[in-house]
Formats: structure tokens, C-alpha cells, sequence
């Protein structure tokens, strides 16, 4: 799978069908990756946010999983198929399973880059945050010019306490991908982690002006608001 091949990405709740098929045509099975909504795309949790899933979702990730297992089992040489199938282990919260098919992939090709990558989103889920600079920092050496892997390094460093680092890495980040509201509320969080309150007002805002309906960075500012007004105060 090339690094810049992405899954597209669906609104609103999966329609409701009366009957699932035992089988799955292409089509199908495209329907169902569409849930992963990020394997190596920018955004969603690929940038550090969580889904919750629904009912309805969890339904048709159990069905994704026991697709990709069927597929994987039929010809265990498609190292993407596995690529999807650990990624759909790590949705469920299954990251040993999910660990060891990044890892099997990477016996066959230690340079495949979205095993690094989804191997360091599992890894900074289970805060093994030295791993996932491991993982971070091979998939951004495979693939230099992808700006994903710097954004996960940049968040990496963030939950390391490494602001200076983790500031670098987003704004590589944001030269790549300039404008990007999600790149530019990572860096709003660095500065917020580094209690630059006025700084990390400043940078939502910016956020914010690209997108007026960007979820996240209207939360954060509710949050830092009185928190910028006490430290000008001290």
C-alpha cells in the first residue's frame, strides 16, 4: 500500500440493513473500510482523537474483522489486507492481535510504511511513548515528505514533555500541509501544555478561522479562557 493512499471517510451513522450477507462482494468490503476512517489519513485519531462507536458501527467493525481475518486467511502473503485487518484489531482495542499482524508485516518488509505508522498509534495508546517515537520516526524517515508521520512524532514528543521537539515536528508538519486545522490544533496544544495560554488562544483562533465549526479548537478555548485571564493577573 503506497503512504498516500487513504480510505475515504463517511458522515453520520451507517445505514441500517435488514439482513447482512454471509459473503462480501469488493463493494462491501469497501463500505466496511470506510469505518476505520484513518489507517494513514489525516485526521480523526491518525491526529490524536478518539472514536466512540455506536451500536450500529461496532456491528459492522465486527464484520470488517471477520472479513479481513477470511481475506488474510485466503492468502496470507497480502500485506495489506493485514495492514487493515491489525488496524481493525486496534479499533476493537485488540492491540496484541493488532501488534503482531504491523509485526508480521514488517518481517516481510521492514520499510512498509503504514505498519510503522498504525504500530505507533497502537503504541501511543498504550502510552509506550518511547516505542512510538521508534515507530514515528521510521515511518517519517520512509516516507519524509508524508506529513502524518510528523504530526504523530510532534504528539509523541507532547505527551513526552519534549515541547521543543514536539513543536518542531508539527510545524514540518504544517509546511507540508499548510492550513491544516487539525496540524495547527496539535501545535495549540503544545503551546497549552507549556501553560502559554495567550499563544494557545492565539493558535485555536487560527484554527478556528480556517474552520468556525472545528469542534476541538471551540472546546479549548472554553477551557484556557480563565486560565489566560489568572496568569495575567499573577
Amino acid at each position: 500500500m503506497e503512504a498516500e493512499k487513504q480510505p475515504q471517510e463517511v458522515e453520520g451513522k451507517p445505514a441500517k440493513r435488514k439482513k447482512q450477507p454471509k459473503t462480501f462482494t469488493l463493494i462491501q468490503s469497501i463500505l466496511l473500510l470506510v469505518l476505520t476512517l484513518v489507517i494513514t489519513s489525516g485526521s480523526g485519531y491518525a491526529l490524536g482523537h478518539f472514536y466512540f462507536w455506536n451500536e450500529v458501527d461496532m456491528k459492522r467493525v465486527n464484520e470488517q474483522l471477520e472479513y479481513y481475518k477470511e481475506q488474510v486467511r485466503k492468502d496470507p502473503a497480502n500485506l495489506e489486507n493485514r495492514i487493515i485487518l491489525g488496524y481493525t484489531y486496534y479499533l476493537k482495542g485488540d492491540n496484541e492481535d493488532a501488534i503482531k499482524e504491523f509485526e508480521y508485516v514488517l518481517e516481510q518488509d521492514k520499510n512498509y510504511y503504514d505498519a510503522h505508522y498504525n504500530m505507533g498509534l497502537v503504541f501511543i495508546e498504550e502510552e509506550r511513548y518511547n516505542e512510538a517515537l521508534l515507530a514515528f520516526d521510521k515511518a517519517v524517515k520512509i516516507a519524509p515528505k508524508d506529513f502524518k508521520g510528523h504530526v504523530q512524532l510532534g504528539i509523541t514528543y507532547r505527551y513526552m514533555e519534549k515541547y521543543d521537539e514536539a513543536m518542531k515536528s508539527l510545524e514540518t508538519a504544517n509546511q507540508l500541509s499548510p492550513a491544516s486545522t487539525d496540524i495547527i490544533y496539535q501545535i495549540g496544544l503544545v503551546a497549552e501544555a507549556k501553560k502559554d495560554y495567550k499563544m494557545a488562544i492565539d493558535i485555536y483562533k487560527e484554527a478556528l478561522s480556517y474552520d468556525p465549526l472545528f469542534e476541538d479548537a471551540v472546546v479549548a478555548l472554553d477551557r484556557i479562557k480563565d486560565k489566560d485571564t489568572e496568569t495575567e493577573g499573577e
